[in-house]
């Protein structure tokens, strides 16, 4: 499926999901399903900037963007790391505001059935979108995934601390649980924000720097050595140069067949990847 059509299916799923977890919690008055609630209405704004970044993504390259338009998701990606951490920080102020509370949640067991129905469709969501996400190669589809993970995560918690309350009939528990929702989802978003920060900041691709010099060796009797290769990512794509000593007697014509040849051996292996060879001539006894 393509990545707009993902990306329009987790808005309208986030939509359903909330709905659910919002009857769980008038069912319940639980804060920890409350929270849980809380976390969804994040969860739509952030598909909904998801969407807008991949159909961004997704426009070719024109004069002012020459590489294209695909690294606004990784802008994505961050803006929704810093969403969950936002959601993190809700989930703490609301639950802070419930610990001098005595009232304990009512209706237990229905207000969890409602929220497991709920949370079987973020799952599902989660699983299709980190499929589109490895399939197109996107960043936006991988934080959307992740961020509806964390929600599942906190969900199943929610549930086990609910379980407890009702058991022990100790109310502060409920917040207490939310609390720790809250440090287990911050720490998700922490983690893609660090992620897309990297890529923003042209980190460079190993895996990719491995497959090239593997492309590159199978052909070393071709070339004296390569050098000074640099890689970054931009959304899926990876663009990636270095230089290339060859023989000085070699015409500009045999150079350039054969840095044509690397180049297409390469991207027949790494489709996503372009590589530009920059040649300089060498004296072979020099180089030995």
């Amino acid at each position: 499926m393509k990545k707009k059509q993902a990306a329009l299916m987790a808005i309208l799923g986030g939509i359903a999901v909330l709905s659910i977890k919002l009857v769980a919690f008038f069912v319940s008055d639980s804060v920890a399903l409350l929270s849980d609630a809380l976390e969804s209405i994040v969860n739509i704004a952030a598909s909904g900037l998801m969407f807008f970044s991949v159909w961004l993504s997704e426009k070719p390259a024109d004069d002012s963007h020459n590489y294209g338009h695909q690294k606004i998701e990784e802008v994505s990606c961050m803006i929704e790391g810093i969403l969950i951490i936002a959601a993190a920080l809700l989930i703490v102020y609301t639950s802070a505001t419930r610990l001098s509370s005595k009232a304990l949640p009512t209706q237990l067991n229905l207000a969890i059935g409602i929220s497991m129905s709920a949370t079987a469709v973020n799952g599902l969501l989660s699983w299709f979108l980190l499929r589109s996400a490895q399939k197109n190669g996107s960043a936006a589809l991988e934080g959307d995934s992740k961020h509806l993970l964390s929600d599942v995560i906190s969900s199943v918690g929610i549930w086990i601390g609910l379980f407890i309350v009702e058991l022990t009939g100790w109310g502060p528990l409920d917040s207490f649980l939310a609390l720790a929702i809250a440090a287990l989802i911050g720490r998700m978003g922490i983690n893609l924000v660090t992620k897309s920060c990297q890529r923003l900041m042209d980190k460079s691709c190993k895996e990719e720097e491995t497959k090239i010099r593997e492309v590159l060796l199978r052909h070393k009797f071709r070339f004296i050595d390569f050098h000074d290769m640099k890689t970054r990512r931009h959304g899926n794509q990876v663009f990636a140069e270095l230089h290339l000593s060859v023989d000085g007697s070699l015409s500009v014509n045999e150079a350039h067949t054969l840095t044509d040849h690397l180049e297409n051996e390469l991207k027949s292996e790494l489709p996503n990847t372009s590589l530009t060879i920059h040649v300089e001539p060498k004296n072979i006894s020099d180089a030995n």
